[in-house]
């Protein structure tokens, strides 16, 4: 149980620009709850991430870690609480595609730009069909000041949805940095159960995005001995340089937000 911690109210978590999030009711494992997140990024976003040092390590991991091998360009993400997709073998890794198969087709992007997570209760296989029957709920509810209800519904054993965010004034521009986790016991060593999303519309140049990524303080939660199979940690970026006066970090092609996962 966190120690002197609230949930920021909805009005507190500000909108990034070119980051859209809706929910919906999948049934992923269990009914009336909202166990489905979609977050959608405008065309050019950029991301970068870090994931459990597992050697056994989750379908949806193993594919993150594929598509962001190449030039780090991202479309969306989703994200599915209640089944892990841990220790699945091959199914899981079918799941895991299918999934980004169909969030591609519902978005108009391909399928590496997307990115599958999922968390809760291993060695049972994810039920694509309810997650793809979910999506288009998901998409409908598409909204840049969703990030409350996106702290929720990626939740599991949490006691309470972790949320933070913050506007900076640089250089006469107003970037913002908006992000969610989840997360209950095991956040030791290296991501252990934690799932973690950042987004910012500053224009970070790719090879930045993953010197933060990989920052020793994106690993710094300690609560017990243990590392997980399917932890990841997500930054992404929305905005160019160019569009927010930061000329000089390392030049990147023009184009939206930035993802750190």
């Amino acid at each position: 149980m966190p120690v002197n911690y609230a949930t920021p109210a909805p009005a507190a978590l500000f909108p990034v620009a070119g980051v859209r999030l809706g929910t919906a009711e999948a049934g992923i494992r269990k009914k009336d709850r909202r166990d489905l997140t979609l977050v959608e990024l405008a065309p050019g976003s950029r991301a970068a991430g870090v994931f459990t040092q597992n050697r056994c390590c989750a379908a949806p991991v193993t594919l993150c870690r594929e598509h962001l091998a190449g030039d780090g360009s991202l479309r969306a993400l989703v994200i599915n609480t209640g089944i892990a997709n841990a220790a699945t073998g091959e199914q899981g890794m079918r799941a895991a595609r299918e999934t980004c198969d169909a969030v591609a087709r519902l978005l108009g992007c391909k399928a590496d730009e997307v990115l599958p997570f999922s968390t809760g209760v291993i060695l049972e296989h994810l039920p694509v069909d309810r997650l793809v029957a979910g999506l288009p709920a998901a998409q409908a509810d598409l909204a840049a000041d969703h990030w409350h209800a996106a702290a929720h519904a990626i939740m599991t054993t949490d006691t309470v949805a972790k949320a933070a965010s913050r506007r900076i004034d640089l250089g006469g521009k107003t970037i913002a940095v908006t992000g969610i986790s989840k997360g209950a016991g095991m956040i030791r060593p290296n991501m252990a159960t934690m799932l973690g999303f950042v987004a910012t519309d500053a224009g970070i140049a790719a090879g930045l995005l993953s010197q933060l990524a990989r920052m020793r303080r994106t690993r710094a939660s300690t609560a017990s001995r243990s590392t997980a199979t399917h932890r990841p940690m997500i930054l992404s970026s929305s905005l160019p340089p160019a569009l927010r006066g930061w000329k000089s970090m390392p030049p990147r092609p023009t184009g939206p937000p930035c993802v750190l996962l």
